[in-house]
């Protein structure tokens, strides 16, 4: 296992890889690391001939200052953990906000069409130019060959496909299927920050998206959104923030079911302030 903190360090490594023809891959993290992250490393692990895993918290994509600052952080834990999968993977861990912002620490413009502009694009503005941002800085550091996202952060997978798409980059974008605990709550950093005597209800958020797939087509959608609002809402400290049916690939909004469309269900629930996302395929 290598670990670097120094970009310059890592072109170093990484010119010696790129020359001895090496697959590379890339798991771009945030650090407090969970069973999510470790099944796309583990996946990657197979894939790549060299495997990266970039534990890095973005400030561009953080619309809320209070949110950055309590993102959890165990940068210990989280090399024990990718050691116990095996000692091939390398760690980039940035000493410095420096190392990947050079200058000021600001968003790149993108065009992302609609896919930014709803969802989590509307409630978090800005946040998805934040993730073009990092996730272009990443690709001009690794030049990777395949990187490995989970379907949890279904909407941001739509802006790097957009992302490596527009860039004409040769890059193979790997989703890989939601990781959830035994009650169904989709794993997650923010999970460590849900108060202990809230966790148990959080299976709810899950049971919405279930409900969904099974009465979507036989209800009226405003009726639909009423029922799993009125769900969330008998619970002390959750709040809905979103539920919404778009179409899978271009995440355009849902009327009435057509047989060739597949759609996918998008729920935000805040516990007790703490906003936790999830979505699944409904037909």
């Amino acid at each position: 296992m290598i670990i670097v903190e120094s970009k310059l360090d890592l072109k170093n490594i990484l010119k010696n890889s790129i020359k001895e023809k090496k697959r590379i891959g890339l798991v771009p993290t945030m650090g407090s690391l969970h069973e999510g992250h470790l099944s796309l490393i583990r996946i990657g692990l197979k894939s790549c001939d060299q495997l990266w895993v970039s534990i890095f918290i973005n400030p561009t994509q953080f619309n809320d200052l209070k949110d950055f600052e309590s993102y959890p952080k165990d940068i210990e834990n989280d090399i024990i953990k990718v050691k116990s999968i095996s000692n091939k993977i390398n760690l980039f861990i940035p000493e410095k906000v420096q190392e990947i912002y050079t200058s000021n620490i600001n968003s790149d413009e993108f065009e992302f069409g609609i896919i930014d502009k709803v969802m989590e694009g509307e409630y978090r503005p800005g946040h998805f130019k934040g993730v073009g941002t990092i996730v272009k800085k990443l690709f001009n550091i690794f030049n990777p060959d395949i990187v490995f996202f989970g379907e949890k952060d279904y909407q941001q997978t739509l802006i790097v496909k957009k992302l490596i798409s527009d860039s004409s980059l040769n890059i193979n974008l790997i989703v890989s299927p939601t990781i959830r605990n035994k009650n169904g709550l989709a794993l997650s950093s923010r999970n460590n920050l849900i108060p202990k005597r809230l966790y148990k209800n959080c299976g709810i958020i899950f049971e919405c998206l279930l409900f969904s797939k099974k009465h979507f087509k036989k209800i009226h959608y405003p009726d639909l959104i009423k029922m799993i609002n009125e769900k969330i809402a008998v619970l002390d400290c959750f709040e809905l923030e979103y539920f919404e049916i778009r179409d899978e690939k271009t995440l355009r909004s849902y009327s009435k079911f057509e047989k060739k469309i597949k759609y996918r269900g998008f729920i935000c629930v805040k516990v007790e302030g703490i906003r936790l996302i999830d979505n699944l395929l409904l037909n």
